[in-house]
């Protein structure tokens, strides 16, 4: 622990935050400092708060300002109706703003990208409205007046300071938690693709809706408070927009997805406001002010301001030094000699062993005008590797998807263990038992080679979320299928580093983390290295006879002939023949799928 407070990341924001907590003693005539630094303490809540949904989740709210007029109006509203002063009812405040973010998370979190930034701007400006026009209780465009405490006039912001202060402080905790929790990382993984996180285990809608309350927490109990340090409520101050463009601003100044970068961005972007405030007094010149940091931002800054510090030093640690050499070769090397079994177990005992681990019936899924699966039923058999096989754009990759819940198919039925999965959801299916691997691998680029092996989720609880990320078996059972797969030396390394080959490697590591009892393998031999080829091929052999079994998607044939017991042929969306390798091997029909019917034509002669 002490090695870790060493670490000047860690050390110098704490020393900070020590000089922050003696800075008034240290000057204690000093009002219009302590008034400053309260600005910068909201702005650096609000900013980390809104980092938890937009920074980790990846979801950016331009209207999440909304909370701190939630929180605002109920501090002042209650604490009239009840006669107290609103600082006491802080987590009421706390609580009020995450019941609404909880109502509205449902709803606008099945938006995305750009649908989902215009919808939040539209609740902050309907919150905005509704306050307006509800004058009873919230007085409308007048506004509600709130008296100041007792003691205001002998201790001036000296308590506001410290109770902004140890929300910031609380803020940042939460902050922590989350980034460091099981929560954290599927956020993570959901920020960088949110299909292929479904496809894990990771419950998506219930990551974002848990992420988009938390992140409105921090707004409601700074909110109560910042109304009685005003004096005053009104629409236009409480749901403003510019104060949500702050809040993104501080984020993306000192780097969104981290700890400190939204805090560090908070005090520049609130001194910033000062600055313009003394210098001109104008709201246009607040604005452009802003606006030209936010141009210098994205120019010169896209990271952030701690991301691109923290590379450029990581460069320079790393300047002169050799490239460290990959061997492929050792990669490829087997390791019989570790037990797999435990790694990848799956109890079922309620399955009947003699039914079909899973079956395709009548399937039927059309694009528009274009039918890409056209009435296809198979069978898997449980403890088999099975081929399916077909020329290009013969369906079989859409064929994967709707067995997976990529796609729902226009009609038929997709049974896993003798159960209808057809309606159920990716993450569900995961949690069943079944695990799929992508053509273009689907890594989560951004995180490291563990990371991506301890975001999948066997199932969804709150137990898993608020488990520590890198805590509990989960992570010493990643190690050693990091080991089986010959990938331990790059356990720390991010993913966008490897190899495509050793990618292909990693995703199926990845799977067998959920202990599938039928892991789709979507061209596996595509695009690697021919020396993993191999590795891959024992890979397999060794999960199929420990129970797991493969269906898997790939143009190499004699790979496919190698390893399967049954081959299934699709053509035109078709299945156009089914039998064992040696049956498929030398069809006509097969032939011609791949050949086409013009292969059997005479050479013309001389």
């Amino acid at each position: 622990m002490i090695a870790k407070l060493k670490r000047p990341r860690v050390l110098v924001p704490i020393v900070l935050l020590a000089i922050l907590a003696v800075l008034p003693f240290a000057l204690p005539d000093s009002k219009y400092e302590q008034s400053v630094l309260i600005v910068c303490f909201l702005f650096a809540i609000m900013a980390s708060g809104w980092n938890i949904i937009s920074g980790l989740a990846g979801y950016i709210s331009l209207g999440h300002s909304v909370y701190l007029g939630i929180g605002m109006y109920t501090g002042a509203i209650l604490g009239k109706a009840w006669g107290i002063d609103p600082m006491w009812l802080i987590p009421l405040g706390a609580i009020a703003a995450a019941l609404v973010a909880l109502v509205i998370g449902v709803i606008v979190l099945r938006t995305k990208s750009h649908a989902f930034v215009i919808i939040t701007i539209a609740v902050l400006l309907s919150f905005q409205l509704l306050a307006a026009n509800l004058k009873k209780i919230t007085g409308g465009s007048d506004g509600l007046i709130v008296p100041q405490p007792s003691w205001a006039v002998d201790l001036g912001n000296l308590p506001y300071y410290y109770i902004f202060f140890a929300i910031l402080v609380l803020t940042i905790v939460l902050v922590a938690v989350v980034m460091n929790s099981r929560l954290g990382a599927g956020l993570v993984a959901i920020r960088n693709d949110e299909g292929k996180a479904a496809t894990i285990g990771i419950n998506t809608t219930v990551y974002k809706v848990t992420a988009y309350v938390l992140s409105a927490i921090p707004f409601g109990a700074a909110g109560a408070l910042y109304g009685q340090y005003l004096g005053f409520v009104n629409p236009l101050g409480a749901f403003a927009i510019l104060a949500s463009v702050y809040l993104v601003l501080a984020a993306l100044i000192g780097g969104r997805g981290t700890l400190w970068g939204p805090v560090l961005g908070g005090f520049i972007v609130a001194f910033a406001n000062e600055f313009a405030t003394t210098s001109s007094g104008g709201v246009s010149a607040r604005v452009l002010i802003m606006g030209l940091i936010l141009i210098l931002t994205v120019m010169f800054l896209p990271a952030g301001l701690l991301p691109t510090i923290s590379s450029r030093l990581a460069r320079r640690r790393t300047k002169g030094s050799a490239v460290t050499f990959i061997d492929q070769a050792a990669i490829a090397e087997q390791h019989d000699e570790i037990p797999i079994g435990r790694l990848i177990a799956r109890s079922k005992a309620d399955v009947d062993r003699a039914t079909p681990i899973l079956e395709v019936r009548d399937i039927v899924k059309r694009f528009g005008g274009v039918t890409a699966v056209g009435g296809v039923s198979l069978t898997v058999e449980r403890g088999s590797i099975t081929g399916l096989i077909g020329p290009n754009g013969s369906g079989k990759t859409t064929l994967f998807n709707c067995m997976t819940g990529t796609f729902r198919p226009d009609s038929g039925q997709v049974l896993l263990d003798g159960a209808d999965i057809t309606g159920d959801k990716i993450w569900t299916r995961a949690h069943e038992g079944l695990g799929r691997t992508f053509q273009i691998t689907r890594l989560f680029k951004s995180m490291t080679v563990l990371d991506n092996l301890v975001a999948p989720l066997e199932r969804t609880s709150a137990r898993q979320m608020a488990a520590g990320r890198y805590s509990g078996e989960e992570v010493e059972r990643a190690r050693e299928v990091l080991d089986f797969m010959g990938l331990a030396q790059f356990e720390t390394q991010n993913a966008a580093a490897l190899s495509f080959g050793q990618q292909k490697l990693v995703e199926l590591a990845q799977v067998l983390m959920l202990r599938p009892g039928i892991i789709l393998l979507d061209e596996p031999a595509s695009g690697i290295n021919p020396t993993l080829i191999g590795k891959l091929a024992h890979v397999i052999k060794r999960l199929n006879q420990e129970g797991t079994t493969v269906l898997i998607v790939e143009h190499n044939i004699p790979l496919v002939l190698s390893l399967c017991d049954h081959v299934h042929v699709l053509a035109g969306g078709q299945i156009l023949i089914s039998g064992t390798p040696e049956q498929v091997r030398n069809d006509p029909q097969v032939i011609e799928a791949y050949l086409g019917p013009d292969h059997m034509l005479e050479a013309p002669h001389a």
